[in-house]
């Protein structure tokens, strides 16, 4: 039997599915026969190379999609780009060429790369991003957020990116640095625009609960993100404060209960107050300039040492007998948490308390820990944070923390200063970009008239092609003639805003579009109402907080709109892990590629061109910086895509990273090449044997193990591919094919064989379709496997005719049996108690109780 020829048979089966439009679907009204199922993986960036991170990514997808389809879905399962960003400009910039050149050759070039590796999609709703028919339809939504109150522009605070020049999200910061630069963030004030996402705090919130088919963590990192705090608001008057100041600062707090215990007050830097006071203070401004350099995230502030500025104004507590504290502007504080102001109270905060010691502030312990005395227990190095009593609280004194919460609400109510209120952590989207390549922002800034929306029979709102990029810079602020426009309302001379869409906009709303991508409108709501929620979603978990939280905000604010009946746009999620590679390292101590490098026989590796020996590393996510990427044109070129496929699907659950090695690889080719054989052999043997169909003879005890095998195999894959243990299908795959490859001989081995390699062919379908086409046509058939239906589990087959039943006595192991599997629970019962020894251990005692769990145990409570 000759070998499997990977390059012939993955081209014909490629241009097979292309020239019969395979995997098409057509419109609701079209598919409505089926019912529906929508899989998609996150869309790429077009960089202009598949990694390997993609391949697994995709190949998940696409075995779902194939499984899907044989169940007799009409399977929607569209691809697209996520083109616009700053790697094209970025690239304009060092190499002197166009972006949209730049992105649509890579687009090219990954687009052939994926037809490569044969996933099954329905091209004919491919989408970019950076098409002006895409963000066009884009800029037509903004208006109607923009109508609807759901979009602003206001004068903020904002994050700024020093190398890319641009604003970034709150949810774009991380440890401080831009997500992407790795650059320190400052902050700058700049007119920007925003979507209003807190305008669905609660409801994103409340959604979670309904997302079962989501990753715990996954749920959990996006509450707590959105971060709901009950407590109280808190009005302090001020003293010291210059004339036209406020008189009063807000703030919120989870822990009213302890304000005996404050004894200061934290605003920050940004905060206008603070900006009030530094008007006439050059050190306190040039405080204000040096919080601003630092980080701009909770959690990096949290780790950074704490500093602050004492502004000479006093703060009254409005309890008690009106102790005035002191007001500090403090690094520690951001405006975008709560109101931008705190109270502290260092005894029952630690972050607090180190503040305090530093500056030498009063520490009042107001929580007395359960059995200590409340006479001697004081607070000294750290600070008491767990459950107690109120106490130097007056009218709080004894209480515990809930009750005292409360209680302390209920009296700022009742004397005007403060009140019971919710806050959310989850801030503003901050949206305006300032870089060329990026949806413009639709609206014309006109003197007279202020912020004119651009009229929707003018979108979409073109990116001129004539631009440069000889400097760093938003090249649209530069453009000497595209943002010098009319005003549509008056007339006059004004001016396009020149901030761009931050590409996450983009990708909060693809998915619908892909539903009907040559509408007219961004999307047809019949079509969207059909085919979303997108049934399964795949993708990495670093997109947890950005992508997901942002497209769950679309869709609802679209949803409370009346554009589309769905709230929640992704019923279930499944998260990859990463494709990691061992890394190597020159004498000089730089990466090369494992390409570069020759095996040798004792498993040492050699730089191929000069011989010099390499220093083997940790292994680590596939990067072009640590250059320990592998090509998968290569692979495919040397192993062909059903191998890669069947590697990346088998050598470890999908959810967790994924090691890649040459071993790994070859192993995979060489079941590659066995499985190809073996069922060949067994066509060519059982070519004359009637359909097992029509059979009506006995079966030999090896054809029957044969038969139940093969049906139990299509249960128990059907069952892993829906919980996305891919890598169990693929072991249960490989034991079937050990089978049929065994000896099976006597009455209905034929039959049983015949039936076994057409369930094998169906089922390693989903995974290596072109050998699985290929083997389907040897077989006989004239259809397409990738038509075909995936096949039944004769239910008599599929259960074990004998079980292994624990027998317990008061818990404990003290015998087994071997019953029918079917064994009905009385007689479980009346077989366990006549064991010979059972009867020895129960002898003398009471049986209070006896457990059957059919199937599994029979425990016995006996004294």
């Amino acid at each position: 039997m000759s070998r499997y020829n990977a390059k012939t048979i993955e081209k014909k089966w490629q241009k097979a599915w292309q020239d019969q439009r395979t995997f098409e679907v057509g419109t609701s009204a079209e598919e409505s026969a089926k019912p529906k199922y929508y899989v998609l993986e996150m869309f790429p960036y077009p960089s202009g190379r598949l990694h390997m991170g993609h391949v697994r990514n995709y190949t998940l997808g696409d075995v779902v999609a194939r499984y899907r389809r044989a169940q007799g879905y009409s399977v929607l399962h569209p691809m697209g780009w996520d083109a616009f960003g700053l790697p094209a400009e970025n690239a304009a910039f060092e190499k002197k060429v166009h972006p949209a050149k730049w992105t649509y050759e890579n687009m090219a070039a990954m687009r052939a790369q994926l037809k490569q590796v044969g996933v099954a999609i329905d091209w004919s709703r491919e989408i970019a991003t950076c098409d002006p028919e895409y963000y066009g339809k884009e800029q037509a939504m903004f208006l109607d957020f923009l109508d609807a109150g759901l979009a602003y522009r206001k004068e903020a605070w904002i994050n700024w990116d020093p190398v890319e020049h641009t604003v970034l999200a709150n949810e774009q910061v991380i440890d401080g640095r831009g997500w992407r630069s790795g650059a320190p963030v400052e902050r700058k004030k700049l007119a920007h625009w925003f979507f209003k996402t807190t305008a669905f705090a609660e409801e994103l919130l409340d959604g979670l609960k309904t997302l079962d088919r989501w990753p715990d963590k996954v749920r959990l990192m996006q509450e707590n993100w959105i971060g709901k705090s009950e407590g109280a608001q808190v009005y302090f008057d001020l003293e010291g404060v210059p004339d036209g100041a406020d008189t009063r600062v807000e703030v919120f707090t989870t822990r009213p209960d302890t304000l005996y215990g404050a004894s200061f007050i934290a605003l920050a830097a940004d905060h206008p107050l603070a900006e009030r006071l530094a008007v006439d203070n050059p050190d306190l401004s040039a405080f204000l300039a040096e919080c601003r350099k630092g980080a701009t995230d909770a959690e990096s502030l949290e780790t950074a040492e704490k500093h602050g500025f004492d502004t000479g104004a006093k703060a009254t507590l409005p309890v008690g007998d009106g102790r005035r504290v002191p007001v500090y502007v403090a690094n520690f504080v951001l405006m975008e948490y709560g109101t931008g102001a705190i109270f502290g109270c260092p005894a029952h905060d630690q972050r607090d308390l180190d503040f305090a010691r530093k500056y030498g502030l009063d520490v009042h312990t107001v929580v007395t820990p359960p059995n200590e005395d409340a006479n001697t227990f004081n607070v000294a190095d750290e600070a008491y944070t767990g459950p107690g009593k109120l106490r130097n609280s007056e009218f709080l004194d004894g209480m515990e923390k809930d009750e005292a919460i409360r209680a302390m609400i209920e009296h700022l109510e009742s004397i005007g200063h403060g009140k019971g209120t919710i806050t959310y952590r989850l801030r503003d989207w901050g949206l305006s970009r300032q870089r060329y390549w990026g949806a413009p922002v639709p609206v014309i800034l006109c003197n007279e008239c202020g912020v004119v929306p651009v009229p929707k029979e003018d979108l979409p709102v073109k990116l001129p092609e004539d631009v440069d990029f000889d400097q760093p810079g938003n090249p649209l602020e530069r453009h000497a003639t595209w943002k010098h426009v009319a005003c549509p309302t008056c007339g006059k001379d004004a001016t396009r805003d020149t901030d761009t869409f931050d590409t996450f906009v983009d990708s909060s709303w693809y998915f619908m579009r892909f539903c009907s991508p040559q509408s007219d409108d961004p999307f047809d709501k019949t079509e969207v109402d059909h085919w979303m929620p997108v049934d399964q979603y795949i993708g990495g978990v670093e997109h947890a907080i950005l992508h997901l939280l942002y497209a769950r905000f679309f869709t609802r604010a679209l949803n409370s709109l009346g554009k589309c009946s769905v709230p929640e746009p992704f019923k279930g999620l499944f998260t990859q892990g990463m494709v990691n590679h061992r890394t190597y390292a020159d004498a000089s101590g730089k990466w090369v590629m494992p390409a570069d490098l020759l095996r040798q026989d004792d498993g040492a590796f050699i730089l191929r061109e000069t011989g010099e020996a390499v220093t083997e590393g940790r292994y680590e996510k596939m990067s072009k910086s640590k250059k320990n990427v592998v090509d998968p044109d290569d692979m495919i070129e040397q192993y062909g895509a059903d191998t890669i496929r069947w590697f990346v699907l088998s050598d470890s659950p999908p959810a967790r990273d994924l090691l890649w090695t040459d071993t790994g690889l070859e192993g995979a080719w060489r079941f590659t090449q066995r499985l190809w054989r073996v069922v060949n052999e067994r066509i060519e043997e059982t070519a004359s044997i009637e359909n097992i169909e029509g059979y009506q003879g006995a079966y030999s005890e090896s054809a029957m193990d044969l038969r139940r095998q093969t049906h139990k195999t299509i249960q128990d894959v059907a069952g892993d591919i829906e919980d996305f243990h891919i890598n169990k299908a693929v072991a249960r795959i490989h034991e079937l094919t050990r089978a049929i490859g065994g000896d099976v001989t006597g009455a209905g081995a034929g039959q049983a064989l015949r039936e076994a390699i057409g369930v094998l062919v169906h089922l390693v379908g989903p995974m290596m379709p072109h050998l699985a086409e290929e083997l389907w046509q040897r077989l006989g058939h004239e259809t397409l496997l990738a038509n075909s239906d995936w096949p039944e589990a004769d239910a008599s087959l599929t259960v074990d005719e004998t079980v292994v039943i624990a027998l317990q006595i008061n818990g404990k192991l003290r015998d087994q049996i071997n019953v029918a599997a079917d064994c009905a629970k009385d007689e479980l019962e009346k077989l366990a108690l006549n064991q010979p020894k059972i009867q020895k251990n129960i002898e003398g005692k009471t049986i209070r109780k006896v457990i059957v769990v059919p199937g599994r145990i029979v425990n016995i409570v006996a004294n």
